[in-house]
């Protein structure tokens, strides 16, 4: 029974990464360190090696499901997976008619959170403070990035995969505000729309290459400069905000494939600015409860995991 509890848990944070990795902006790497699963995953995925894959084409396919953590792994994607298929409308209906709370919830989540993991580093020294700063920086230039027309070709569709999933399992990159500046969030998630499974399968391929490629620097980088790695981490997170501020002003459109004007380039504004600029209800009082729902979740969860671990 806590085995079936364990699993359906992680098929839930699977669900949360799937949700945030939906919004450009907020990554499903965030998640998996806010929910304590980050290192599992990387362990995880950095087992689908030769000496693993050479079981699964002898045919060994029980030993190769527990070498490579096939429960963890399957409950999580399965979450992921549900979370794409499910939650898609969801998240494109509020961030079209309600882009003011949404926003504000993912800052709150991603602010608190960088915080949250900056208390695992026991030894402070420069270079984490450098990190940290290099991180806010690397991630605020990648979200001033403005998007891009890209090539309809295949090859590019495999390498928008591998370029993406990387970001995806960076706290603070979201993979797919990635794919927006490669000028291919339209094109994803349209395919997974209309189930078109050529082009999924192209890109789910790209995914495969990047994220068993990027995993092993990741996991090294915490093996040897843990300290070091976290503060770049957070400070990928911090940079985020930048792209999360609830409060923008429009100032140019793209015209969607569909027809539809979307917006393209983006100016951060402060509340009263936005009420005078852009003419509607900053909705302060709704964005300072959806922070604080935001930070309150992180905190929680947590606490939750700190008593998981002690009992």
């Amino acid at each position: 029974m806590d085995l079936i509890k364990k699993y359906f848990l992680n098929f839930l944070k699977g669900m949360a990464m799937g949700g945030a990795d939906i919004v450009p902006g907020v990554s499903g790497g965030s998640i998996a360190l806010i929910t304590g699963i980050y290192s599992t995953l990387l362990e995880s995925i950095n087992s689908i090696n030769g000496k693993n894959l050479k079981l699964l084409l002898s045919l060994q396919f029980k030993p190769f499901y527990k070498a490579i953590n096939g429960t963890f792994l399957l409950s999580l994607f399965a979450g992921i997976l549900t979370s794409v298929f499910t939650l898609s409308k969801l998240i494109t209906f509020l961030m079209e008619e309600h882009p003011v709370p949404l926003w504000s919830f993912f800052c709150g989540l991603i602010l608190i959170s960088a915080f949250v993991i900056l208390k695992d580093i026991r030894r402070w020294h420069l270079g984490v403070v450098l990190a940290i700063v290099i991180g806010i920086i690397v991630a605020y230039f990648i979200t001033e990035l403005p998007p891009v027309s890209s090539p309809e070709a295949t090859w590019f569709t495999f390498l928008s995969g591998a370029i993406a999933i990387c970001a995806m399992i960076l706290p603070g990159i979201s993979g797919s505000f990635i794919l927006l500046i490669l000028g291919k969030y339209e094109t994803i998630l349209t395919a997974v729309s209309e189930r078109d499974i050529v082009t999924l399968a192209v890109f789910a391929l790209g995914c495969m290459v990047g994220i068993l490629s990027f995993s092993r620097v990741i996991s090294w980088l915490l093996k040897k400069y843990y300290a070091t790695t976290i503060g770049l981490l957070a400070g990928f997170m911090l940079g985020s905000i930048n792209k999360l501020w609830p409060w923008k002003l429009v100032t140019a459109y793209r015209t969607s494939s569909s027809g539809e004007e979307k917006p393209f380039l983006t100016e951060n504004l402060w509340p009263a600015e936005y009420l005078e600029q852009v003419g509607k209800d900053p909705q302060l009082t709704s964005a300072i409860i959806a922070l604080l729902v935001g930070i309150f979740l992180v905190v929680g969860i947590d606490r939750l995991a700190a008593h998981f671990n002690k009992s």
